[in-house]
């Protein structure tokens, strides 16, 4: 099964949390990111990690600077120059030319209203683009086509050679803020309150080009669309949007149903009595999401909420993860969680099942998509029982890393290489498996001892 989410800010409600955030003491035995090493280069805040391949990754941010980094060692590799304004988009373009060796290259868009393509093996500028009437807000490549996407005031579709294949009418002052690949040649582009799909249709020609055709517009939404992603799953083809909750059929694009509970006290009974302008609209606003095969993680203001696909339910919440907002939230092969936040903390989560108390009230909030609204008792009774007979799931705190003094852009996960991290403290870090890395001193301080012959075993 095939689905895809957006997600988005509303306006505060102004409802204050009884729940402090949970804290961790020094003995963090399951955090293994026990050592640190700190990339200075940028000279202003770093927004956008992109990973180049297995070992290698680009950081851009405000200072218009790309710096291309070794994960293990955390080597400069290069430093591009090129734009004069700060980056407001990266993204990895590798060749696809089966008759040359594949090339690894990003392609970087900037307030400076021009795309520059990268040649990351020798740090070289291979072209650039200065042909845009606004700031490219967002890119994506489509490798399947073989063309690369810019969203701006208007959408742009580019081959590999960097020619403008096609594009849209202007389409809006704010720009387009996301864009996500959909089935059948299909991209949905958040533009606002506003979710826009297009078409890419082969032209009838002989040039081998696109035309880009506007197909649906979907206007329900009450805030902005801050996030797109894509759920791949198993079974026949549907498809599936969310925006605090608004739920779309995307195989007709019609409205199935609608939450606006989410900050409703009869939701959430641990909550407090309304306070008028006690919250900012960040904090009550979808930053980010992510998913797996079983599950959408969303994080929402402070907080992070874990909604499996299977039960159609939240299955886990953190209301209040960290102190301000989650930035950014990543799932790790296993059953844990990383989240980052404007509090300058990255924090790992691990998701547990708990064993439920039969008066124990069920979080149903945000993502309870079966059961909306309070008119059909039956459809709400069946979910309740439901709720009960079947397990519920906790977040728990496992590792907190500190060691940016500033809010927490984002992250890449590199497996055994570590993790690399991003803040407007101008600072990457890179942290690392701290007994991994002592093994791998030990090993290399043996070899070095056996070749210079100082090695002597004793019986």
């Amino acid at each position: 099964m095939l689905r895809w989410l957006i997600g988005g800010g509303r306006e505060p409600q102004g409802l204050a949390e009884k729940s402090s955030v949970q804290t961790i003491g020094e003995e963090q035995i399951q955090n293994p990111y026990t050592e640190l090493l700190v990339l200075k280069g940028h000279q202003d805040i770093v927004r956008f990690l992109v990973q180049i391949d297995d070992c290698r990754f680009a950081s851009a941010g405000d200072d218009g600077i790309v710096f291309l980094w070794n994960a293990q060692t955390g080597e400069k590799l290069f430093e591009l120059h090129g734009h004069t304004h700060k980056i407001t988009a990266i993204a990895p373009f590798s060749s696809s030319d089966v008759s040359e060796d594949k090339k690894h290259l990003i392609l970087t868009a900037s307030a400076d209203r021009t795309v520059i393509v990268w040649d990351c093996s020798s740090g070289r500028q291979v072209q650039k683009v200065s042909c845009f009437h606004s700031t490219v807000k967002c890119l994506t490549v489509l490798q399947r086509l073989d063309v690369w996407l810019s969203g701006g005031s208007d959408l742009c579709v580019w081959n590999r050679k960097l020619n403008l294949m096609c594009k849209t009418s202007h389409l809006t002052d704010a720009g387009i803020s996301a864009l996500l690949e959909l089935p059948k040649n299909c991209i949905a582009a958040a533009v606002g309150k506003e979710l826009i799909i297009f078409r890419l249709i082969a032209s009838n020609d002989e040039s081998e080009g696109w035309n880009v055709l506007e197909v649906k517009r979907l206007v329900d939404h009450q805030d902005n669309i801050l996030s797109l992603v894509s759920i791949n799953g198993k079974g026949c083809f549907s498809m599936l949007l969310v925006l605090l909750l608004i739920v779309w059929d995307a195989l007709d694009w019609t409205k199935q149903a609608s939450e606006c509970n989410f900050w409703d006290s009869s939701v959430h009974p641990d909550a407090q009595p309304e306070i008028k302008l006690s919250q900012s609209p960040n904090e009550t606003s979808v930053q980010h999401i992510t998913s797996d095969e079983e599950c959408v993680f969303a994080a929402v203001g402070k907080g992070i909420y874990v909604y499996n696909l299977q039960m159609k339910r939240v299955i886990a919440c953190q209301r209040t993860a960290h102190d301000s907002s989650v930035l950014h939230i990543e799932k790790l092969p296993n059953r844990q969680l990383i989240s980052c936040s404007e509090d300058g903390s990255v924090r790992i989560w691990e998701l547990r099942e708990k064993q439920q108390l039969p008066a124990e009230p069920v979080p149903t909030g945000f993502f309870n998509m079966w059961g909306f609204g309070r008119a059909n008792k039956q459809v709400n009774q069946a979910a309740k029982k439901m709720q009960e007979n079947t397990p519920m799931y906790v977040l728990e705190l496992v590792g907190d890393l500190i060691g940016h003094s500033s809010a927490v852009q984002m992250f890449l996960y590199f497996g055994e290489l570590g993790l690399a991290t991003c803040s407007a403290d101008h600072l990457i870090i890179l942290w690392k498996d701290g007994e991994r890395e002592s093994r791998l001193r030990s090993l290399t301080l043996f070899q070095k001892l056996a070749q210079n012959g100082d090695l002597q075993l004793k019986f």
